[in-house]
């Protein structure tokens, strides 16, 4: 028999009514998780102010200081302390809880804000003067009369010192930081048109974020954005989206396959300009990838779904973080269908950073300056020098001889140019050599071939079912307890060329093959198939496990590493992987070729 618990009365219990101060406590537990949270409404706040100007200041990572100040229209010093009542707001009457346009709307924050904290408000509306209040730990102040430029300041100190315990909870000082750098950098996304500053004013006043804000039309605009938060790799290697379904619009930017991460840290999202994190739109988006990328990469995308507010519920979540379509299945398909169209559309294109940390792998060690043979000394001269030019001519003329590289002088006159080039050698049975009219690019023809039987193989899927060959002898496999899990999708595997029937307890007959694979090693392609449904579980969707079994038997089709190459079969590669989307990224998202332009061929060798 278990003994009473303390903390409970042993009469009835009574309800009772909390006060004012305990509310709004529970209510920051809520709202304000950490300090980036309290960033986050602060600087939402001020944007939903008609702000053009954003200033944010933190110290020890929002623990000891935040300050963010704002030239929006202010806040008349009479509505101050309404501003610190909770459920009091400007952005909505209350009459329609969807039609919502403004980030803040359940007036919240700065209540909660209050509560937990010593929060100061200064505020002076156009035409009007300057006026401050204070509120700590709840306990709130008067109005007083105050000095300031148009537009707010809010300064919030000592965050949680009304709540120690909170404090426990949080991370170190550069964790809070990196935190709200990333909410920082998320709504400088969302607003592209706003200057926004944030500075660490723990050691020292140190700008550690700046977005100036940008002009043009909202495509230039953003794309300029991107380039400030994320870097000139993402804006060089990212391809603009642009699509609308059933009263849903998709714009932004989704990287190439091959610029994938190994986090989904440069995953964004917005509905109506709100960050959002929501587990459909993530799902959606790794969907949209899954046929070019492994399961341990992720793709790298800012992607904005505009509509009516009606279509959309965002008051599912008090930190307004996630969202709820009223039809799941449009958002879902929307992201899945444009990303896709937009990465067929690039082609064969694969990311730029694959040819700089090509470069970067042939550069040496930065600590021993290179010196060059046409730098040194020569002290050769006369019989000398002539002994050296002869030597160095036999080594030159035995390189063809001895290397492990088929030259091949003769091609296309003018493929060179073609996007691909013209193929020029074929190295270690393997890599192709092309040259095109800027630069080389080296191809991994096996991991190139495997992506173009691999479409081949869906577009006849698509069209009529992928075509089989029958088998002279029925290849007959052993398989034990994981020949039951093969014929239980037969039907599926027939549609993809591969017919397979029980031949006893734990055996399997396969009786044709996918046609366009020629001979294949049916025992090897089962295992493989059967290593893809152990990896893509049961839950998958059946395209997708089609999809991803297509991409294993379309690896036993391809040019085999080891087999010698003709100038015309590269060629011919080479032309297919141009007229072929996706090319540039084999099934699992590895880049399929390098291409190195002539100058930064020439800054290897000092020639510039």
């Amino acid at each position: 028999m278990h003994a009473p618990d303390p903390n409970i009365s042993q009469n009835a219990p009574r309800i009772r009514q909390l006060d004012e101060a305990a509310i709004n406590r529970i209510a920051a537990g809520e709202v304000v998780e950490r300090p980036a949270s309290a960033v986050k409404e602060l600087v939402e706040n001020a944007i939903d102010a008609g702000a053009r100007r954003i200033d944010i200041t933190v110290a020890e990572g929002g623990k000891r200081l935040i300050r963010v100040a704002d030239d929006g229209c202010g806040i008349p010093a009479e509505d101050l302390p309404l501003a610190l009542a909770r459920h009091a707001t400007s952005k909505i009457d209350g009459s329609d809880l969807l039609d919502i346009h403004t980030f803040g709307f359940r007036g919240e924050a700065l209540p909660s804000l209050g509560a937990v904290g010593r929060l100061t408000i200064t505020s002076r509306p156009a035409g009007c003067e300057a006026a401050r209040i204070e509120v700590a730990g709840g306990t709130l102040h008067s109005v007083r009369p105050a000095a300031g430029q148009p537009g707010t300041v809010v300064e919030l100190r000592d965050l949680f010192f009304a709540t120690p315990a909170r404090l426990k909870f949080l991370r170190t000082d550069r964790a809070e930081m990196q935190a709200v750098t990333d909410v920082v950098k998320r709504l400088a996304m969302a607003e592209p048109f706003v200057r926004i500053t944030l500075s660490d004013d723990t050691d020292g006043l140190r700008e550690i974020f700046s977005a100036p804000a940008e002009s043009g039309d909202p495509v230039t605009a953003l794309s300029r954005r991107l380039k400030t938060v994320l870097g000139r790799d993402f804006a060089e290697n990212a391809l603009p989206i642009d699509a609308e379904r059933d009263g849903l619009h998709l714009t932004g930017f989704a990287a190439l396959p091959t610029y994938s991460r190994g986090s989904a840290v440069q995953q964004y999202l917005f509905v109506n300009g709100r960050p959002v994190r929501d587990k459909l739109l993530i799902g959606a988006l790794r969907g949209a990838y899954m046929d070019f990328l492994s399961r341990d990469r992720h793709p790298a995308a800012v992607l904005f779904i505009d509509c009516d507010p009606h279509l959309v519920d965002v008051n599912v979540h008090p930190a307004k973080s996630e969202v709820r379509f009223r039809d799941p299945g449009i958002a879902r398909g929307l992201i899945v269908s444009g990303l896709r169209h937009a990465l067929a559309q690039a082609g064969h294109r694969a990311s730029t950073t694959v040819a700089g940390e090509t470069l970067g792998a042939f550069r040496p060690e930065p600590d021993s300056p290179r010196i060059y043979q046409m730098d040194r000394a020569r002290p050769l001269g006369g019989a000398a020098q002539s002994a050296y030019s002869v030597q160095s001519q036999a080594v030159i003329e035995g390189f063809s001889e001895t290397a492990s590289a088929r030259i091949e002088p003769e091609a296309e006159p003018d493929a060179a140019d073609h996007p691909l080039g013209a193929a020029r050698a074929h190295l270690h049975e393997n890599y192709i050599i092309a040259q095109t009219a800027d630069g080389i690019v080296i191809v991994d023809a096996h991991a190139a071939h495997e992506r173009l039987v691999y479409e081949r193989l869906k577009r006849q899927r698509d069209a009529t079912g992928v075509a089989s060959q029958p088998l002279l002898v029925p290849e007959i496999v052993t398989l034990g307890g994981d020949a039951d899990r093969l014929l239980a999708i037969a039907g599926d595997l027939a549609t993809l060329g591969l017919v397979i029937e029980p031949f006893g307890p734990g055996v399997i007959a396969v009786r044709e093959t996918p046609a366009i694979l020629g001979p294949v090693g049916a025992e090897a392609m089962l295992k493989d198939i059967l290593d893809e449904l152990d990896e893509m579980g049961e839950t998958t969707a059946l395209k997708s496990r089609l999809d991803a079994i297509l991409s294993r038997i379309a690896c036993h089709g391809s040019v085999r590493t080891g087999r010698r190459m003709r100038a015309d079969e590269m060629n011919a590669l080479l032309r297919e992987m141009e007229a072929t989307p996706h090319s540039g990224q084999c099934n699992h998202g590895r880049p399929t070729y390098v291409e190195l332009k002539l100058t930064d061929i020439e800054r290897l060798f000092g020639r510039r």
